[in-house]
């Protein structure tokens, strides 16, 4: 732990334990499902198998995307993300064609003007530069899930945030979470609420102690970014990683 990396079991042979070696950085366990690119009401999730932990969506199914394959060691990298997409849709279109059906279909799960921008420069500014070494942006993705409605809840709130904005996968373990936030993030209407931006920054410290990076922005601030051209000093602090 000392030198920064973990010797764990990852298997057994013969009865024997089988070790490897991992960097301690990140959360501990690995990815199993990235539910991801929603669109519409919350999909209704059963476990098909639940000593597994195999997840089944029963309703709702087209309004959100499921990557469900092994993350590489180089993490989930837009080229990979592409590659799934292809085989998923099945479409007869050229490579490029195939990216640009996928951007578009993510674009669609954005929900307001500052993560639209922040979504389209990221790729305007490093798409070229970094290639095929470029990680996926991956947007609107299923941090927490609560089978229940806030409205079937009614006054309970058993978890606070549900859905992130935008996650990067540096690896299994190593995980960044993007985060542009709106008026709704700190306030009730037009008047500040101490209590809603408490609350967010509880969850952004458990998520910290659990391992995850946690980069949050104004959207005002994403805005003012783009327009005087600097964007590349704030996002290089995440994608230096690569």
């Amino acid at each position: 732990m000392v030198d920064g990396f973990l010797l764990e079991v990852c298997d057994a042979i013969s009865g024997h334990p089988l070790y490897k070696i991992r960097s301690s950085r990140g959360v501990n366990e690995r990815v199993k499902n990235l539910i991801f690119g929603s669109t519409g009401p919350k999909p209704e999730i059963i476990l098909s198998d639940s000593i597994s932990n195999d997840i089944q969506i029963v309703k709702n199914a087209e309004y959100c995307l499921i990557y469900d394959l092994p993350i590489p060691q180089t993490g989930l990298l837009w080229k990979d993300l592409v590659s799934w997409w292809k085989h998923f849709t099945r479409e007869d279109l050229t490579d490029i064609g195939i990216e640009r059906n996928l951007f578009e279909r993510l674009k669609k799960s954005l929900n307001s003007p500052p993560e639209r921008l922040f979504f389209y420069n990221y790729f305007r500014l490093f798409r070229s530069v970094l290639k095929d070494n470029l990680p996926a942006l991956i947007p609107q993705v299923y941090l927490h899930y609560d089978p229940y409605t806030m409205k079937q809840l009614q006054s309970s709130k058993r978890i606070p945030r549900q859905r992130m904005d935008f996650l990067i996968l540096f690896s299994n373990y190593e995980r960044i979470i993007i985060e542009i936030d709106g008026r709704q993030h700190y306030s009730d209407g037009e008047i500040s609420s101490p209590a809603k931006y408490a609350e967010m920054a509880s969850e952004d410290r458990k998520l910290r102690l659990n391992g995850y990076e946690v980069y949050r922005f104004g959207g005002r601030r994403i805005k003012r970014i783009f327009c005087y051209g600097d964007c590349q000093r704030i996002l290089c602090g995440a994608l230096s990683k690569t």
